[in-house]
């Protein structure tokens, strides 16, 4: 299944399911760019799918997923520099 992605909204941040499917949206100040990973199960080493959030407003990144549903694991690979010292 190819699961769709649409540009979504910035808020509410998090995960917000709408009845139909859901918004994800993050804040990030510095991510030149944000993968969602999308898993089948909680012991799964690799996600299923990797989705690169196509759209930042100000500081969030969001999509909308018209095909997922209540109850999917998820987690965020951000991209960007890494200077935990700054």
């Amino acid at each position: 299944m190819t699961i769709r992605v649409w540009p979504g909204v910035p808020y509410p941040q998090g995960a917000t399911w709408d009845g139909e499917g859901v918004n994800f949206s993050i804040f990030s100040e510095h991510a030149t760019g944000v993968d969602l990973c999308l898993f089948h199960r909680s012991d799964d080493a690799v996600e299923a799918e990797r989705i690169r959030l196509p759209n930042r407003t100000d500081l969030l990144w969001h999509a909308y997923l018209p095909d997922v549903r209540p109850g999917r694991l998820y987690g965020y690979r951000v991209h960007g520099p890494y200077e935990p010292r700054e």
